[in-house]
């Protein structure tokens, strides 16, 4: 009978060992993607890799973040100095001609993408760290702080986003810095309700209720297991986020209410030649502008694409 007792006891504390190798290294396809990064990262970079279309505008985005951040040695002239002809077609080192004050529009159009970049990336940089905080804590938490949340995140939709932004920026005062923060702090409610989803599914998980039950805090479970499981939405959101933000910043700028002169945005150039004479006569003050968004907008939706569908395990042939 004692060897019986000692063969459970035995058995017990085997199936014990067990269970406490499972809470540390779950099995689940979710928690892999926490404990096992580097491989999961290596497949999704294969196969966005396969994606011509996604490379090719990859590398023209990462051609536009060079621009910008060597904007001043790439330009052949000074920013804001009259060093040409009034109104001149493109000649001698004015590749793009002249604006009406001799300035040098293919300088203004370099400085023009050092605008775009920062106002694209560091608004997305803002609403991703509050929706992404916002969604997290009212999926886990839930009851009181799940409804003020939401309710905040509602009272936030239900106005019209360009017209508030439009507002803002006029009561603040026009600049760089100021779009870049009245977007950012206006662009959080989807990506909010798009990571509160995700939490609300992978709480219920063996491996976060592991987690807990491991003595994790819920800060800790929230940033250590949760939160790397949710990062492929959110890389999602916010490159078509980049995209949109250098859309609504040039929009701002042609309505003069944006990035304001002297300093240069393809929106503000695209603003100065709203006559019917530049329109016609001098085409190179307008539509170089207006392809440079173009592509910016495109390859960045290309890029989106290209994530979302290695993310999700498919490949364009």
């Amino acid at each position: 009978m004692a060897e019986n007792v000692g063969n459970r006891n035995t058995e017990a504390l085997f199936h014990l060992v067990d269970a406490s190798e499972r809470l540390n290294f779950p099995d689940t396809a979710a928690d892999q993607v926490a404990t096992d990064g580097d491989s999961y990262i290596k497949t999704v970079m294969k196969r966005f890799a396969k994606n011509k279309l996604a490379m090719i505008s990859l590398g023209i985005f990462i051609l536009l973040l060079l621009t910008a951040v060597f904007a001043e040695q790439l330009a052949p002239h000074p920013r804001d100095a009259s060093v040409g002809r009034f109104q001149a077609a493109p000649y001698d080192t004015f590749y793009l001609g002249t604006d009406e004050i001799g300035r040098d529009v293919l300088t203004r159009l370099i400085h023009g993408t050092q605008v775009s970049m920062i106002v694209g990336i560091g608004s997305v940089a803002i609403y991703v760290v509050i929706g992404t905080t916002l969604g997290l804590m009212s999926g886990y938490f839930g009851g009181f702080i799940d409804s003020v949340i939401m309710r905040l995140t509602e009272a936030f939709m239900s106005f019209p986003f360009f017209m508030v932004i439009l507002t803002l920026v006029s009561l603040l005062g026009s600049g760089i810095w100021v779009v870049t923060f009245v977007l950012g702090a206006l662009s959080w409610p989807q990506l909010c309700r798009l990571v509160r989803g995700q939490v609300l599914t992978l709480k219920e998980q063996d491996f976060v209720l592991a987690a807990v039950a491991t003595g994790y805090s819920a800060p800790g479970v929230l940033f250590i297991h949760i939160l790397p499981n949710v990062l492929s939405p959110i890389l999602v959101n916010a490159t078509f986020g980049i995209a949109s933000a250098i859309m609504t910043e040039a929009s701002l700028s042609f309505l003069g209410v944006g990035v304001t002169k002297p300093r240069p945005s393809w929106g503000n150039i695209l603003s100065e030649a709203q006559s019917l004479r530049v329109l016609t006569s001098q085409p190179w003050r307008w539509i170089p502008a207006g392809i440079l968004i173009f592509i910016a907008v495109l390859v960045i939706n290309f890029i989106g694409d290209g994530l979302r569908e290695a993310i999700e395990g498919e490949t364009k042939t």
